[in-house]
């Protein structure tokens, strides 16, 4: 008896290691790829997307001293840094403080909807940033063109 049950549990550990094999290789995909065009580490991020609004990726290139404008944006947007080091100058849309904070390539930061920015180079290769915008209106912009508002040295 004790030949057979040693038997039995050899065919049933055979049979379930035969299983995860299996389910480990998966299925060969054909004409897929996938290319990473962004990714970070951040901190907890809650979003909420809007039924009917739209989400919209980028992928934003940077020259030296080169510099975004201000603008804002109609929902949250993501910002994954893929390559150099860029300055985010804010303060709330109709005015209020000005902040400044420096972010380096692996870093992720958010831009805010109520919050009017500029991003500058402020490093000396090409920045390269994937971002993901959130509450895009339908067909819309996702950039949406500010004055300077003076008081922010971005």
């Amino acid at each position: 008896m004790s030949g057979k049950r040693a038997a039995l549990l050899a065919l049933l550990t055979a049979g379930l290691v035969v299983g995860v094999i299996a389910v480990a290789s998966g299925s060969p995909g054909s004409g897929f790829t996938s290319t990473l065009i962004g990714r970070g580490q951040s901190g907890h991020v809650t979003i909420v997307q809007h039924k009917g609004n739209d989400i919209v990726t980028t992928q934003n290139h940077d020259d030296p001293g080169g510099f975004t404008g201000w603008h804002s944006h109609p929902g949250l947007a993501v910002v994954a840094l893929q390559a150099g080091q860029v300055t985010l100058y804010s303060e709330p849309v109709g005015g209020g403080r000005c902040s400044a904070h420096t972010y380096s390539a692996g870093e992720v930061f958010l831009e805010r909807p109520n919050d009017e920015e500029n991003v500058v180079n402020t490093g000396g290769v090409p920045a390269i940033a994937a971002v993901t915008f959130f509450n895009v209106p339908h067909g819309g912009a996702a950039f949406i063109d500010r004055p300077d508002p003076g008081d922010c040295p971005g």
